[in-house]
């Protein structure tokens, strides 16, 4: 199973893609590369509300501060939406993670455009969970 790719390598790979069926092809091969949650990562503490579909995101503090993503969804499209935000705050601490300029990003992937309204309001809820668990953690 293929790494993520980071940030810069993500944009540069969206990029390339010449339509966007060529990016959601991508964006299903980038859920395809999550490794499996476990049992306990899988719970409905991680679970996220506001999602159509079932998605869990599992955000674990290391000792150098940084955190650590896992994530899944029931649906290939969405756990590509997942794998996205987790290569947005991979191995950042909380922090920074508070600190992205989450909607530039999203503007230079042009992702909302093309996503139904669910999957647009479900990748919301993802980036919101994430900023509210990050600010606890601060």
């Amino acid at each position: 199973m293929p790494a993520l790719p980071d940030e810069q390598k993500l944009l540069r790979n969206f990029a390339r893609c010449h339509n966007w069926e060529e990016r959601y092809l991508y964006m299903i091969e980038l859920g395809g590369s999550l490794p499996e949650l476990t049992i306990t990562q899988r719970s409905d503490s991680n679970l996220i509300a506001g999602c159509q579909s079932q998605v869990w995101i599992d955000m674990q503090k290391q000792s150098d501060e940084t955190i650590l993503f896992a994530g899944d969804s029931d649906a290939s499209i969405v756990k590509g939406l997942v794998a996205i935000v987790i290569i947005l705050f991979q191995n950042k601490t909380a922090q920074q993670i508070l600190d992205v300029d989450v909607k530039s990003f999203f503007h230079q992937l042009a992702l909302e455009q093309h996503l139904t309204p669910s999957r647009t309001q479900g990748l919301n809820a993802m980036i919101r969970t994430i900023l509210a668990r990050a600010n606890e953690l601060v």
